[in-house]
């Protein structure tokens, strides 16, 4: 049974369809990339799985039941969401920020439990400090922080890496990844295709809100994918630390050999 679910799902945003029949699913143990470029409605498959984007028709499944049925309570049980956005609008300890993801322990075990996943994401040391007094690379990790306190049985992260510096992007999909190899779903829309290769098990390509592949790493992103989606004339590069992506823009004047 899948974890998170969307089943020919349809929605609309500011009256455009921003998805178009997609099906997605993510067992628990796994974790699955979602990419494609900017409005390929990445971020609104993630947000119709949070409960955030209504659909117009299919439908949205937590643990095999649909989102409809589950009251808010039952949601966050089964699912923590990391938006892109990291905005936070009171400048509270790192604690206590991390404690929101755990609202249905006890104050001291909330607390308890959020230290531990500061420390998860080695933002022990903040713990105490307020999240206005932090750049935007320690703020992301308060949050991812909170998302992991939540304890929930999936997690979705939406671009979860945007803007941070290489080391800190390393250890949010360290971090997510072990998650998914302790038992969580773990769901992210990432734009790095060569950390996408590296991370995920299985990666979906969105294109104009509909789904165009879904496999293995290496399977979903064919060098003649590359050039339908993303534009790109690329090859994989075998390397001692997983698949790097050697790319340019797809010049069709100039022709291509890529198949």
């Amino acid at each position: 049974m899948s974890a998170l679910e969307l089943i020919r799902a349809t929605a609309r945003l500011g009256g455009r369809e921003v998805l178009k029949g997609v099906d997605i699913s993510v067992a628990e143990g796994e974790l699955v990339a979602v990419v494609g470029h900017n409005g390929a409605g990445k971020s609104s498959a993630i947000r119709a799985l949070a409960g955030l984007l209504p659909l117009t028709s299919g439908e949205a499944r937590l643990g095999g039941t649909e989102l409809a049925a589950l009251s808010l309570r039952e949601r966050a049980a089964r699912a923590a969401y990391l938006p892109q956005e990291r905005h936070i609008a009171w400048n509270l300890p790192a604690v206590e920020i991390a404690a929101l993801g755990a609202p249905f322990l006890s104050g001291a075990e909330a607390i308890a439990t959020a230290r531990a996943a500061l420390a998860e994401v080695e933002a022990g040391r903040l713990a105490d400090r307020g999240v206005a007094d932090m750049s935007g690379g320690e703020r992301a990790r308060v949050l991812l922080a909170r998302a992991l306190a939540a304890g929930a049985n999936a997690l979705l992260a939406d671009e979860p890496i945007a803007g941070l510096d290489p080391e800190t992007q390393l250890l949010v999909l360290e971090r997510l990844r072990a998650r998914a190899t302790a038992g969580q779903a773990v769901l992210i829309s990432l734009h790095d295709l060569t950390l996408t290769a590296r991370y995920a098990d299985r990666v979906i390509v969105l294109d104009n809100g509909q789904v165009v592949a879904d496999g293995p790493p290496l399977d979903a992103l064919k060098p003649h994918r590359m050039v339908q989606v993303f534009g790109l004339e690329a090859r994989w590069i075998d390397s001692p630390d997983g698949p790097l992506l050697s790319a340019s823009r797809y010049s069709p004047e100039a022709g291509s050999g890529v198949r």
